[in-house]
C-alpha cells in the first residue's frame, strides 16, 4: 500500500533552515557586532548591585560589578542580552579584561570597598587579562584582598584542573573566588571538593518564591549545607521579596542579593548624587 506522506509545515518551520532559525541567527550576529563596536569605542561600564549580610541588610558587605555596554543609540544593555553570544569568542575575553580593569579602578578609588567581578574560566591564561590583573595589583597591592572573582558553575566545570591551579595561585595573592549560579550546572561534589571557592552563590531560580515552595526549600537547604561543610560563605541570588528574604535568613544563608535590596546601578549609593540633584 502506498502512503501519501504530507510534510507538516509547522515542523518544517522549526528546522535549521527555517525562517525562525535564520532570524535567531541574525539576532545573534547583530548582538556580537553591537558588542564589538561598544568595546572598540570603550562604551562599556559596570553596574553595581549590593550584597548584604543576613540580619544587617542596611549595610552592604560586597558589591557585584556587572558589565554593561552602550548600543549605537546610547541605550545601556545588560550582559544577559549578549553574553551567551560572545562567551566562547575572543570577544568574551576582551569583556572580561574590561570588567577587571574597571573593577580594579574602583577598588583603588574606594579603599573600604569589596567588589566581585565576573569572569569566564575561558579567560584563564588569556595574556591580556593577566596583564590587567598584574598592572592593577602593582598599582595598589591592597586591592587583591578586596577583589572577588566570580566564575559560573557551568564555566568552571569546563576545565576544573586549570581552574584549580589558577585559583590556588591567585588566592595566595589575597584574591577570593565565588562560584556563581550554583545549582544550575553540573558541578560534581568531587570538583567542588577540589576547587576551594570562598563564596557559594545559590542560583536565583531556587530563590524566587522560595517561601512558598517546599521543593525549592529542600534544595536550598541542601545547597546551604554543602556550602557550610566546605566552609564557604553562602549568598542567595535573586531575592525579590521580604517573605523570601525572611525565609532565607532563617535557614542560615549568610548573605542576600537581589532587587529587594537594590537593582544594579551605574550610580551606586557610595556616590554623592543627592547633592548634585539638589544643586540642579
Amino acid at each position: 500500500m502506498e502512503l501519501n506522506l504530507i510534510r507538516d509545515p509547522d515542523v518544517a518551520a522549526d528546522g535549521p533552515d527555517s525562517p525562525l532559525a535564520a532570524a535567531t541567527a541574525g539576532r545573534a550576529r547583530d548582538a556580537v557586532a553591537m558588542v564589538e563596536r561598544a568595546i572598540e569605542r570603550r562604551n562599556v561600564m559596570l553596574a553595581y548591585q549590593p550584597i548584604v549580610p543576613a540580619g544587617r541588610t542596611d549595610r552592604p558587605a560586597i558589591y557585584e560589578g556587572l558589565i554593561r555596554v552602550l548600543d549605537d543609540k546610547g541605550r545601556i544593555i545588560p550582559a544577559r542580552d549578549f553574553i551567551h553570544q560572545v562567551e566562547t569568542l575572543e570577544l568574551g575575553r576582551r569583556i572580561d579584561c574590561l570588567s577587571l580593569e574597571f573593577g580594579l579602578q574602583v577598588l583603588r578609588e574606594r579603599p573600604k570597598l569589596r567588589l566581585a567581578v565576573n569572569m569566564s574560566a575561558r579567560s584563564i591564561g588569556y595574556p591580556a587579562w593577566q596583564e590587567v590583573l598584574d598592572k592593577g595589583l602593582a598599582a595598589d597591592p591592597t586591592v587583591g584582598e578586596r577583589l572577588i572573582l566570580e566564575i559560573t558553575e557551568s564555566s568552571a566545570i569546563v576545565m576544573p584542573d586549570l581552574v584549580q591551579v589558577f585559583m590556588t595561585r591567585l588566592q595566595s595573592r589575597g584574591i577570593s573566588f565565588a562560584l556563581d549560579d550554583f545549582g544550575s550546572g553540573y558541578t560534581s561534589l568531587r570538583h567542588l571538593k577540589d576547587l576551594y571557592f570562598d563564596i557559594l552563590k545559590i542560583d536565583g531560580q531556587f530563590i524566587r518564591g522560595i517561601a512558598r515552595s517546599p521543593d525549592d526549600q529542600a534544595l536550598v537547604k541542601a545547597l546551604v549545607a554543602i556550602g557550610r561543610h566546605f566552609d564557604m560563605v553562602t549568598v542567595a541570588e535573586s531575592v525579590e521579596s521580604a517573605e523570601d528574604a525572611r525565609y532565607i535568613t532563617r535557614i542560615g544563608v549568610d548573605c542576600l542579593q537581589g532587587f529587594y535590596f537594590g537593582a544594579p546601578t551605574i550610580r551606586p549609593r557610595w556616590e554623592p548624587c543627592d547633592e548634585k540633584r539638589r544643586a540642579g
